[in-house]
């Protein structure tokens, strides 16, 4: 079996390029936690697998488990392959994704009321005015999270969490297009500083 970073590549990358002349993915919020000792991360073999409770066989998991295994090995690590040995490490991925339908402030009808005095007397006005813009768009919130674990131990050695939200109908709300950016946030100066959320542009 094609590791998963090899057998997506062609979709990511395709997934890259377009976006580059869509709308960009951003902000992305990116929080980050770890052990003080990081010199355990980026080296040795690592698998990506789903979160307990995730479905790893959807083609919207592949996608981000593609991406996130991509980053990982620029980082360092080599990928376990399937059917061989598992690694020392686990990379557990859970995403998730939302619409959400903005609320609209206010009504659609407003009326102004304005007065004023001048030379020749004082005078009154009433403004009506219409919003005909329409409902706000809705939106597509993404969330990412993994949690690098020592597969033996079970210790939680680091953990990051990614956001980022866009309009429902912008090219960047599908899956194959987010997925990259979204991985490339999460591991932005990586191991990071614990603790700390940045906002990835």
């Amino acid at each position: 079996m094609m590791p998963i970073a090899r057998a997506l590549l062609p979709a990511l990358v395709a997934g890259t390029l377009f976006s580059g002349c869509a709308t960009p993915v951003g902000p992305v919020e990116v929080t980050r936690f770890h052990l003080p000792d990081t010199t355990v991360l980026g080296r040795g073999a690592i698998r990506v697998e789903p979160a307990p409770g995730d479905d790893g066989s959807s083609i919207e998991f592949r996608t981000y488990a593609a991406a996130v295994a991509q980053e990982l090995t620029r980082l360092g690590y080599s990928e376990a392959l399937p059917g061989g040995p598992a690694g020392s490490q686990v990379a557990l991925l859970h995403v998730e994704r939302e619409t959400l339908a903005p609320v609209r402030r206010g009504g659609p009808v407003s009326v102004g009321v304005g007065g004023g005095t001048g030379s020749y007397g004082s005078g009154l006005g009433v403004g009506l005015g219409i919003n005909l813009s329409g409902p706000p768009p809705e939106q597509v919130e993404t969330r990412l999270s993994l949690v690098i674990r020592d597969r033996v131990g079970g210790q939680n050695l680091w953990e990051g969490r990614a956001r980022f939200a866009v309009r429902a109908n912008a090219p960047l709300a599908q899956t194959s297009l987010g997925a990259a950016k979204m991985a490339q946030a999460l591991f932005r100066g990586f191991p990071g500083e614990s603790g700390e959320t940045i906002v990835v542009p």
